[in-house]
């Protein structure tokens, strides 16, 4: 019986994999839903269906043809300013030149490495856990350090090294919405999250910051991290046995360049943290806002200056560690630090290009404001709302997950169609977002197509030859399982409780 259920699953996992691999490459996809939208407009213009504006009561909003003359004029002279003026573009790539220096000059590697060992051996896997939660505040660095860290960490212990590594994956991957700190992920995502939201209300998404999940991915740290650290030693350890293999590793400690250098890295960081809280807490300070509203959410800091100040946060300590431990001797190689950054970026910015194109060509033609309506009211018609929706929509962004690798790519697709829909039925973008996050983040770990997993598959066949997709997946389905349980009830009982989940980001939509 075991056999024919390891069997089932097995080729559901080769459906997942040959079907995800026959999908164009996203530049592609995004391409062609580009053409799509571009086609549909004619379409449903052609037919003269029309919506009243949920926001603006007596309001009739019909679909705008994109392929008459007019529209194709906006095509060929709109191109350039869609692609310039996509907010995501400039948001991820200056927050990445600050997360490029600290990485590039070791520091966030040096500090994952000391907290990993400096953790007592009865909390190492909550440590472990806790430390790959928070490395998506330096985007994909946990990938690349954490795994192959636990795995010699465990090992080193006596314990299973897969364990280690998994529980690290988990860490990064499952939890990679979740963190105690903004990061890149909360300026990209924030960013669609707000134009999709333009659609339906343009004077509430002027309001809306990229913390606007910043309350509850904080409290889903501490969640995920005994929820991953129970996994681990409850069902996986239990599971992969005792070690068998030959192998024997050893940490190496930090260094005392290492050690002065993170030193004075966090006294860098508290230094220009201290200097940025004075802009925004002193009376009149310039980035406080207007006097009398609340100094952090209703200001420029939270608005407009939070990406900025992101970057410079990561930029100082990577510079002062770097120069501490001569990683960084001179302004060339803080330069190039970030000039390889950019490389790395170079095709999300082709990515952007596309992207900007579909979003725009979806807004201008009103086709997000209509599909928002006709959805909601085929909802409300089925009774579907409230948290029946909501378990819903994150099932449906859970399954698209398996098959689209990119979290910013999948969010491109839904957030215009998505948003609108749960605006009209009367709950917040913000809401919305964090629901695809607990989603996105909680089926990376079992998506052959994510970009890193092949990399994990490699570090695990170090100690175990025979593993692969099918193997690493059935080791990861329980982190999945649970993350996207718990992670989900949390948010259940969030909403009950009405909390906001983020910086003047409440649970509801109200016009």
């Amino acid at each position: 019986m075991e056999t024919e259920k390891r069997s089932f699953f097995q080729k559901f996992l080769n459906v997942i994999e040959r079907t995800g691999n026959r999908l164009p490459h996203p530049v592609t996809l995004f391409f062609l839903l580009a053409v799509g939208v571009l086609v549909l407009s004619a379409v449903v213009s052609w037919l003269g269906i029309s919506v009243e504006h949920p926001g603006k009561p007596g309001e009739t909003v019909e679909v705008v043809n994109l392929l008459n003359g007019e529209g194709i004029h906006y095509i060929f002279t709109n191109l350039v300013p869609n692609f310039t003026g996509f907010k995501p573009l400039g948001v991820v790539l200056v927050t990445m030149l600050g997360i490029g220096v600290a990485e590039g000059s070791g520091l966030i590697s040096a500090i994952l490495r000391g907290f990993v060992m400096s953790v007592p051996k009865r909390f190492i896997t909550l440590g472990l856990v806790f430390a790959g939660i928070m490395s998506s505040v330096a985007s994909d660095a946990g990938y690349v350090v954490l795994p192959p860290l636990g795995a010699i960490l465990f090992l080193a212990l006596g314990r299973h090294p897969i364990a280690g590594l998994t529980a690290a994956f988990a860490g990064v991957s499952g939890g990679f919405s979740a963190n105690l700190l903004l990061s890149g992920t909360d300026a990209l995502l924030g960013e669609f999250t707000i134009m999709s939201a333009e659609i339906i209300d343009p004077a509430y998404a002027a309001n809306m910051t990229i913390a606007m999940n910043y309350y509850f991915i904080a409290a889903s740290v501490l969640v995920l991290t005994f929820v991953g650290a129970w996994v681990t030693e409850r069902i996986v350890e239990p599971r992969l046995g005792e070690y068998q293999g030959k192998h024997t590793e050893t940490m190496d400690k930090l260094t005392r360049a290492e050690i002065k250098g993170i030193v004075w890295a966090f006294v860098a960081a508290l230094v220009a943290s201290v200097l940025f809280a004075l802009l925004v807490l002193v009376p009149g300070a310039p980035l406080r806002g207007v006097e009398g509203e609340m100094p952090i959410v209703k200001s420029p800091f939270m608005k407009d200056g939070l990406v900025p100040i992101l970057a410079i946060l990561f930029l100082i300590p990577g510079i002062v560690y770097g120069i501490v431990t001569k990683t960084i001797r001179s302004d060339k190689d803080v330069a190039k630090m970030m000039a390889d950054t950019m490389s790395s970026m170079g095709m999300f910015i082709v990515l952007s290009f596309v992207i900007a194109q579909f979003v725009a060509y979806f807004t201008t033609s009103n086709l997000g404001l209509v599909l928002g309506v006709y959805g909601a009211e085929f909802l409300q018609s089925i009774s579907l709302t409230g948290i029946p929706l909501l378990i819903l929509f994150i099932l449906i962004a859970a399954f698209i997950n398996l098959f689209i690798g990119s979290a910013s790519a999948k969010w491109a697709i839904m957030a215009p169609v998505f948003v609108p829909i749960m605006m009209r039925l009367g709950y917040s973008p913000e809401l919305t977002q964090m629901a695809y996050r607990i989603a996105d983040s909680s089926t990376n770990i079992i998506s052959p197509l994510m970009t890193y997993f092949a990399m994990v598959i490699a570090f695990a066949q170090k100690y175990d030859k025979k593993m692969g997709i099918g193997t690493l997946i059935s080791v990861m389905f329980p982190y999945s399982m649970f993350f996207l349980l718990f992670w989900t009830i949390t948010l259940i009982v969030w909403m009950l409780l009405g909390i906001d989940l983020g910086p003047g980001a409440p649970i509801y939509y109200t016009p």
